[in-house]
């Protein structure tokens, strides 16, 4: 049951650690992106449509372009949602809260409407979901010595190359913005816009790279969660309020990737803890689903009065720029 636990905890953090990671590029450019879960429901859509397309249009299945297809689906669905919000609030200036809170309305009912469009067209009336199994196979294909270590394997190497490039990304954005000039000038920005742009360094570049790629990493969450933890199984509203914990864990990590890779796996493990102790009522239930808030609302506690500016949010977040205010 240990074993079944830190496993399906894992899986659960991964789309957590995708979203989060994402997000923390964004928020580094001084962009607080509420849109988050919307972009993560779209990077799962987008994924399940290529993998629908391909599985009905080929005659002769192909592991490679299985993922390949939908990977790329997902890539280009969530940079288009990063694009859209980079356009209004930082071109057009937009309140970034309200953006981002139409843009998750947005991916939401987009994600709702072409599943239920797929549904219709793969003529499952029972059940309403669409089931992409071969696909799905093709994403959680495993190393292929994980069955002879063991509990070890088990633990260490029984995830697909989504779950492994989830960290690998984490990593890569923390030494990208501890030991890159480019790190340096996205910090920059989003500290003092008006500095950076003094200083010769082109903020709106910076702040729609940084939106656009935090996007396409977010999506991989989503499509994620679809390929591998869900089975390839779609249905309208599974998602649940990953996209949130993914926001809530950017504060869990203090802005820090690395540090999100260990607050994704830790809000895993909290989100599923009530399916393995036995006995809960539904209202014990319920309380166990709250932690992963009440955690992140302690730490938000403990950060504020500690007041280290190395822990602290960038100055700029949420706030739009305006050049001639310089």
């Amino acid at each position: 049951m240990i074993v079944a636990f830190i496993t399906r905890a894992i899986m659960q953090a991964i789309p957590l650690l995708y979203g989060s990671t994402g997000e923390i590029i964004t928020e580094k450019s001084g962009h607080l992106n509420l849109g988050t879960a919307g972009v993560m429901y779209v990077g799962g859509i987008c994924g399940v449509i290529g993998a629908f397309m391909y599985e009905t249009h080929t005659s002769s299945f192909n592991s490679v372009l299985a993922v390949l297809v939908p990977l790329l689906a997902s890539v280009l669905g969530s940079a288009i949602m990063g694009l859209i919000y980079a356009i209004l609030t930082v071109t057009l200036r937009a309140n970034q809260n309200v953006t981002g809170l139409a843009l998750t309305t947005f991916g939401v009912g987009f994600g709702n409407f072409f599943g239920g469009s797929l549904i219709k067209l793969s003529g499952n009336t029972e059940i309403p979901s669409i089931a992409l199994s071969n696909t799905s196979n093709a994403f959680r294909t495993t190393l292929p010595f994980a069955d002879k270590l063991g509990v070890i394997g088990k633990l260490l190497f029984s995830y697909s190359f989504l779950a492994y490039a989830a960290i690998i990304i984490a990593f890569i954005a923390t030494y990208y913005f501890n030991h890159t000039r480019s790190g340096l000038h996205l910090r920059a920005v989003g500290e003092s816009p008006a500095t950076a742009d003094a200083d010769g360094i082109n903020v709106s570049a910076y702040k729609y790279g940084a939106t656009i790629i935090g996007s396409v990493i977010a999506g991989l969450g989503g499509l994620y969660y679809v390929m591998d933890y869900a089975n390839g199984v779609w249905s309208n509203d599974g998602f649940g309020d990953r996209g949130w914990l993914a926001i809530a864990l950017v504060i869990f990590a203090i802005w820090r990737p690395n540090i999100g890779i260990i607050g994704s796996f830790v809000f895993g493990g909290l989100f599923i803890i009530h399916n393995y102790i036995p006995g809960l009522s539904m209202g014990a239930q319920e309380i166990f689903k709250m932690a992963p808030y009440v955690v992140t609302i302690l730490v938000l506690i403990i950060v504020s009065t500690r007041k280290k500016r190395e822990n602290l949010p960038p100055a700029s977040l949420g706030l739009s720029y305006f050049r001639e205010e310089r």
